[in-house]
C-alpha cells in the first residue's frame, strides 16, 4: 500500500513536470517568435533607412559632379571658379531625400543655364573697342554705333565660343568678314567677326570653350582683332553684362 502510494505520487509529479515543461517551452517559443519579429522589423527598418541613405549619397555624388562641371565651364571661359562647400557623402542626411532631389534639380538648371548662356571671354586679351557710340575708324571725325566688343589679337590666335549651342551661320558676312553665328537658349546669339579661319560648319552643335575660328582682319577691319557680339531677340546688347556670372 505504501509502495503504491509512492508510485502514484511520483506519477503525479511527473505529469505536473511535463505540464510545466510544456508551459515553459510554449513561453520560450513565444519569446523566440517575438525576438524573431523584433529582429525582422529592425532589419526592415534598417534596410529602409539604408535605402534612403543610398539615395541621399547618390544625390550628393551627383551634386558634386555638377559643381565640378560648373567650374569646368567657368574655367573654359577664362573666369575664376566658384567656391562651393565640399559635400561629405559620409555625413548622415539631416532631412528627407526630397531635399536632395530639389537641390539636385536646381543644380541641373544651373548647369544648363551656365552651359547655354554666353558668359566670359571668347579670347583672353585686352579690349580695343567697346559697345555703343564710338569714333568711326574709316571716317576721321565721324562717329558710329558699335554693336559689340573688340578684342585685341594676332592673326591665327584661337577664338572659342562662350556658350554651348548650334552654329546658324559660318561664312562671309559683309563688314563682319569671315563670321560665325551661334544660337543659344532664350533667343540669344553670339557673333564672332573678322576671322582669318572658320573651324565650324553651319548646323554643327558646339560646346562651351570649343575652338570655332581664328583671329583675323577680314571684312571692315583696320587690323587683326576679334569682333564679339551678342544679340537677344535679334537686337545687339552690351556683351559686358555677359562677361561674368550673374545668377
Amino acid at each position: 500500500m505504501v509502495l503504491m502510494t509512492a508510485v502514484m505520487r511520483l506519477s503525479t509529479q511527473a505529469e505536473q513536470q511535463r505540464h510545466e515543461n510544456n508551459r515553459l517551452q510554449s513561453q520560450v517559443a513565444a519569446l523566440q517568435g517575438q525576438i524573431d519579429k523584433t529582429e525582422e522589423d529592425a532589419l526592415l527598418q534598417s534596410a529602409e533607412k539604408e535605402g534612403q541613405r543610398s539615395k541621399a549619397v547618390s544625390y550628393l555624388a551627383d551634386i558634386q559632379t555638377k559643381l565640378k562641371r560648373i567650374n569646368e565651364y567657368m574655367s573654359k571661359r577664362g573666369l575664376r571658379n566658384i567656391s562651393f562647400r565640399k559635400l561629405n557623402v559620409d555625413e548622415k542626411p539631416k532631412s528627407e531625400t526630397k531635399l536632395y532631389a530639389d537641390f539636385n534639380n536646381y543644380l541641373d538648371r544651373l548647369v544648363n543655364t551656365i552651359a547655354y548662356t554666353p558668359m566670359g571671354y571668347p579670347r583672353l586679351s585686352s579690349f580695343t573697342s567697346f559697345f555703343g557710340s564710338r569714333g568711326n575708324p574709316f571716317n576721321f571725325g565721324g562717329s558710329e554705333f558699335h554693336p559689340g566688343i573688340d578684342f585685341a589679337g594676332h592673326k591665327g590666335d584661337p577664338v572659342k565660343c562662350t556658350a554651348s549651342g548650334r552654329v546658324v551661320f559660318a561664312g562671309r558676312a559683309g563688314g563682319y568678314g569671315n563670321c560665325v553665328k551661334i544660337r543659344h537658349n532664350n533667343n540669344i546669339e553670339t557673333w564672332y567677326g573678322h576671322l582669318s579661319k572658320i573651324n565650324v560648319k553651319e548646323g554643327q552643335k558646339v560646346d562651351v570653350g570649343q575652338l570655332i575660328g581664328k583671329v583675323g582682319s577680314t571684312g571692315r577691319s583696320t587690323g587683326p582683332h576679334l569682333h564679339y557680339e551678342i544679340r537677344k531677340n535679334g537686337q545687339p546688347v552690351n556683351p559686358k553684362q555677359y562677361l561674368s556670372l550673374n545668377l
